[in-house]
């Protein structure tokens, strides 16, 4: 069931797809399911678009014969949304643009899957349709939310399927069951047609079976939906060049930061993961995860939960007996947090947000446990909600601090269950960091999935070049961990090296800005040399942020120490009356501190 597997063969043979989808069907309905399907489009309609796709040319169509299934959260034209809530049961006329855009490229839809209702959950077991249960060990929870979306692909029913992922739903059952889920950016994937969870933070996740496959399918679903107002639109932001073993600075947690309650063989497989990156080539750093945590803890322990709340308000209010009890509790408490709540959690998340920042300065992917450990179904129904929490320790701040992962297998526990890591990086290195997760799933020796298939020969399409990548000195506001570095990590910018320029400057405050910046200005005498950063940011997004840049500064050419010329921040010389010479401190910093 791989992508590129069965893409080669309908290559060779257009005519193959029916007896694809016959051999789907077969299977499907041959299947111990474990309660995956929630509807299924029937057999003769999925026969009738294979028929249809036969007379096609699969080579202009990328996913031309894939099967594919799909969370019922997510809306599929002439098919119910429960949501995992019968009673909540909407036919929508439309599908979700992202089923549109896989469906145009020929994949074909085999039905909706199972899920915790409203996607509340972790575990896979808050269903009315009962718990969907492991791939690997049916005794244990598959995760979830997106639990019937990883066990198809796990069990090898479809070749991908669509989850969501608010707080760690497409990556967490990515883990239980052996295969690759990819979190994309917010806004990446148009989330129109998906029943909200937290608006804000919602994403359509991709359940694959390696990384290549689901590069294929992020490259078909990815797109700015104007109708969508979390859409965003990053066509012309590209990922930079894609990260790989040699070289990368894998950032992890430092000890004090791991979690694992209490499962040894999880700390050890974890561990050996970190061995695994160093053997391939990377650097590893040790990450202080602490502000990481505290954004993880306000999604349920601060009025986030709220969102969860407005997004289905009119029905709950109308209909509380309707909704699973453990579901009830959460989304319930969100009638609580009050506005002046809401506010004050916001700023704090702003705070964690720009202290993280610094941190991809030091390294280009955080590596971590996708999950700590895993519970058997009946573990997690004596304690529902602490177990559940314990699941979201590594996923649950990732949207609220706009961060893109990729969870891929790494090992099996004890007790036969899959266990996994992920690979994190600030939003749109989505595709950047699939080679490096795919080189660790392939290290790792799992297979693909509950048969542990072999992965296929040919990882994802990696990005080598930096020529779409130009050097910035920044010498002010703009430098990692100031008020507007946020304008350069927007623009896909990375921090290159700490630098000083060549002695040939005055330096000064001008104070009449919000923040204040500083104004740089060569001179023939009396210069000092000044501390700077030099960064790369890609070319394409370097119009918009130089049309942000208001007079007496401008871009023109730095001269670095070593003598070598470099754009950068410079100022108009007529700035200089007036305003305060902070040459003789040397740097930005510098004045900052002399200023506090």
């Amino acid at each position: 069931m791989n992508i590129n597997s069965l893409r080669e063969q309908y290559l060779r043979s257009p005519g193959d797809v029916d007896k694809v989808v016959r051999e789907t069907l077969s299977r499907v309905k041959d299947a111990d399911d474990g309660n995956v399907w929630i509807a299924r489009v029937p057999d003769e309609q999925v026969i009738a678009e294979a028929n249809r796709l036969a007379s096609l040319d699969p080579a202009e169509l990328p996913l031309f014969g894939i099967p594919f299934a799909v969370k019922d959260n997510i809306d599929v034209a002439g098919m119910p949304t429960t949501a995992g809530c019968p009673e909540f049961a909407y036919t929508p006329d439309i599908s979700s643009p992202v089923v549109e855009r896989l469906v145009a490229a020929g994949a074909i839809l085999i039905g909706k899957t199972n899920l915790d209702q409203f996607a509340a959950g972790l575990v896979g077991t808050r269903s009315p349709h009962g718990a969907c249960r492991n791939a690997i060990d049916p005794a244990y929870v598959s995760g979830g939310s997106s639990s019937g979306s990883a066990v198809s692909v796990a069990l090898g029913l479809v070749s991908f399927s669509l989850g969501t992922d608010t707080a760690g739903s497409g990556r967490v059952p990515a883990a239980f069951n052996n295969i690759v889920g990819l979190k994309p950016s917010r806004g990446l994937l148009s989330a129109r047609g998906v029943v909200p969870a937290c608006r804000s933070l919602d994403c359509i996740s991709i359940f694959a079976n390696c990384a290549a496959d689901a590069q294929t399918v992020l490259d078909v679903a990815a797109g700015f939906d104007e109708q969508d107002p979390y859409s965003r639109d990053v066509a012309n932001v590209p990922a930079g060049a894609s990260i790989t073993p040699q070289g990368a600075r894998v950032g992890v947690p430092k000890s004090e930061n791991l979690e694992f309650f209490g499962d040894e063989a999880a700390e050890k497989l974890f561990h050996d993961a970190v061995s695994r990156a160093k053997g391939l080539g990377a650097s590893i750093v040790e990450v202080d995860l602490a502000p990481f945590l505290e954004a993880a803890r306000l999604l349920y322990e601060g009025p986030w939960v709220a969102e969860r709340y407005v997004g289905i308000q009119e029905f709950f209010d109308a209909h509380p007996d309707a909704v699973h009890p453990v579901t009830r509790e959460i989304i319930g408490g969100g009638a609580k947090p009050s506005a002046a709540e809401a506010f004050a959690a916001e700023y704090r998340m702003q705070a964690l947000r720009r202290a993280v920042e610094p941190v991809w300065q030091d390294i280009d992917v955080m590596m971590t446990p996708t999950a700590g450990t895993i519970y058997t179904i009946a573990e997690l129904e004596a304690d529902p909600i602490q177990l559940n929490s314990n699941l979201g320790y590594y996923t649950n701040y990732m949207n609220l601090l706009d961060l893109c992962g990729t969870a891929v297998p790494a090992g099996f526990l004890d007790n036969g269950l899959p266990f996994g890591v992920t690979f994190i990086a600030p939003a749109f290195r989505d595709r950047a960091i699939l080679p490096l997760a795919d080189a660790m799933h392939r290290a790792a020796e799992t297979g693909m999935g509950a048969a542990r298939a072999p992965l296929p020969a040919d990882g994802p399409e990696a990005d080598d070049s930096d020529d779409d990548m130009m050097l910035l000195v920044a010498c002010g506001a703009h430098m990692s961990g100031l008020p507007l570095n946020h304008q350069l990590i927007e623009r896909g910018a990375m921090l290159v090296q700490t630098a000083k320029s060549a002695p040939h400057y005055r330096f000064y405050a001008l104070e009449a800005f919000e923040p204040p910046r500083p104004g740089m200005i060569r001179t023939e005498t009396d210069g000092v040399a000044i501390d700077v950063e030099v960064w790369a940011i890609p070319q394409v997004n370097f119009g918009s942020f130089m049309a942000g840049i208001p007079a007496p500064l401008g871009i023109g050419t730095v001269e670095l120490e070593d003598g070598s010329l470099v754009k950068g921040f410079i100022c108009e010389a007529y700035a200089a009356e007036g305003a305060l010479d902070i040459s003789d401190l040397g740097s930005w910093r510098g004045y900052l501190s002399a200023k506090a």
